[in-house]
């Protein structure tokens, strides 16, 4: 039975973190006039809710607050074993992933970020409907935690899931700073003998020289620039001009790679899973819970032992197609919430993405394989229920080329589903670029704080993605979860196939400012990303 140290005192909702989001810091970030795509009419930066505004403080009082979870956590400069590879890295603790936050759908989250890095970074709580000066994006809802300093999140947890957390600064959610965040349901309605939260990575920091700022750095110059005008999986279409660095913190500084350091750039990597491109990023290792295949973590269990499994996939640039061999998954939820119960033998999950699935373990040792999908290589964890042999770090389970599930094929729970309404307001989002300039963005325009797309509380928002170029997108979108069409899951991110349009729908129920963005970190810090934001 896990335990929680809990301090039962009510504090003040505006603490320390608020007061580092002053209201001076929001207004600089604010210059400028906001745009917004055809379908959403402009205004001024001054008709806009701001993270520390009235709006956020009487949203957040509605939610109640709870008994107190405090923790602390360190990002810090560390080695790390990935099974037999050590590698220099940033990290919370000495441990990938960080260590697990596990709290009660109604407590509060007091959580200090003690930075030890060599430069700014942040925090964001990726799925969570939260109060909006607590979401970790600097520059827009706080200002970057400086190295040396630290930072005081504190927020009501209402809902409950399968979450995580990592930086919104730069290229750093590509090292080793994420950790799980598992919200427990106080009436949870599965019943289960033993639970494993197994977070999925791509890996290139650390090795043989490489760093995240490097490979961004690399992927900058465009494979124009590099391969003499040779198109990434058969042409984009460019829009905005070059495709040069573009910090979500903007207080990122890249450390670039020795001269040694080999290429990073990805090729030939196809898969019609994804509708062609697979990635961008030719990664050396991927992981399952911070370890390589050649020395994967051991699950253990009883045969006939009823296992939850929440899948987290914190890569970078990276699907992962995933299956147990010999067994049928039943997913019961993706993203946090609920869906109608669906047997599978495989999932495939984008950047960002969270599946739960039930299995009933059988008789032996099986391996958990996360093929890195149109990549060719895989993570691999194993589960052990009796005596045999253990699979190889080469194993591939029949599993992976059987029954997929992707999230268009599932129904939300009727108690999430979001109830029948026409939209109020329908924003276009168009994606656009290519690797040939690397100038991914939205609707032709690369990021900027200044830029709004302008919502309402209680409207009823349609976002329209057409993806306009060669390759896939994971869209996230922060603060909210959306549902997919046709009575489909209440998702926070889901891929947008190249050449295809998704429309998906939210209620406006949370004031602020919204980061929207593509999950490929590379994407995202390149311009694939822009805000929504509450009008007054």
């Amino acid at each position: 039975m896990r335990t929680h140290n809990r301090t039962h005192t009510r504090r003040a909702l505006l603490g320390a973190g608020l007061a580092a989001a002053g209201s001076g810091l929001l207004a600089a970030c604010s210059d400028g006039a906001a745009s917004s795509s055809s379908s959403s009419p402009s205004a001024p930066p001054a008709a806009f809710v701001t993270p520390d505004g009235k709006e956020v403080a009487a949203a957040e009082a509605k939610r109640g607050s709870g008994p107190v979870r405090d923790v602390r956590l360190t990002a810090t400069r560390t080695r790390i074993d990935l099974g037999g590879r050590t590698v220099d890295t940033w990290a919370y603790g000495d441990r990938l992933p960080g260590k697990e936050v596990r709290v009660t759908a109604g407590d509060t989250l007091a959580l200090t970020l003690a930075n030890h890095l060599p430069e700014a970074t942040s925090m964001h709580w990726h799925g969570l409907a939260l109060r909006n000066d607590m979401d970790g994006v600097p520059g827009v809802t706080q200002q970057p935690v400086k190295a040396g300093a630290s930072f005081a999140y504190r927020f009501a947890v209402t809902h409950p899931g399968t979450y995580w957390f990592h930086p919104h600064s730069g290229v750093q959610q590509d090292r080793g700073l994420y950790a799980p965040l598992i919200v427990e349901d106080p009436r949870e309605p599965l019943q289960y003998d033993k639970e494993w939260v197994v977070v999925l990575d791509d890996w290139v920091d650390g090795v043989d020289g490489s760093t995240p700022d490097a490979v961004l750095a690399e992927l900058a110059k465009g494979m124009d620039h590099d391969m003499g005008g040779m198109d990434h999986g058969g042409g984009g279409m460019g829009h905005g001009g070059g495709g040069g660095m573009h910090h979500m913190s903007m207080t990122s500084a890249a450390s670039p790679s020795p001269e040694k350091a080999p290429s990073r750039m990805l090729m030939g990597a196809t898969s019609p899973l994804l509708g062609g491109d697979a990635g961008d990023v030719a990664y050396p290792h991927y992981l399952v819970n911070g370890r390589t295949a050649a020395d994967p973590e051991t699950f253990t269990a009883r045969p006939g032992d009823r296992i939850r499994i929440r899948f987290v996939n914190a890569g970078g640039d990276t699907a992962f197609r995933v299956a147990l061999g010999d067994h049928k998954m039943t997913v019961t939820h993706t993203d946090g919430f609920p869906v109608e119960h669906a047997e599978t033998d495989a999932l495939l999950l984008g950047m960002g993405e969270r599946y739960d699935v039930l299995v009933e373990a059988k008789d032996g040792v099986f391996p958990l394989t996360a093929l890195a999908e149109g990549k060719k290589e895989a993570a691999l964890a194993l589960l052990r229920t009796g005596g045999g042999e253990a699979p190889g770090a080469s194993a591939r389970p029949g599993e992976l080329d059987g029954r997929l599930l992707t999230a268009d094929r599932l129904k939300a729970d009727k108690a999430v589903r979001l109830r029948d309404r026409a939209p109020d307001r329908t924003i276009t989002l168009r994606l656009t670029g290519s690797m040939a300039k690397y100038d991914w963005a939205i609707n032709g325009e690369k990021y900027a704080p200044s830029r709004r797309l302008p919502v309402a509380a209680g409207e009823r928002v349609r976002l329209s993605f057409v993806n306009a170029t060669t390759m896939w997108h994971p869209m996230h979108l922060h603060g909210h979860t959306f549902a997919l069409p046709g009575g489909g899951p209440r998702k926070d991110t889901a891929i947008v196939l190249p050449g295809k349009r998704l429309d998906v729908d939210f209620d406006a129920d949370n004031p602020g400012l919204w980061m929207l963005h593509c999950h490929n970190v590379y994407h995202s810090e390149s311009g694939m990303m822009t805000l929504l934001g509450y009008r007054k």
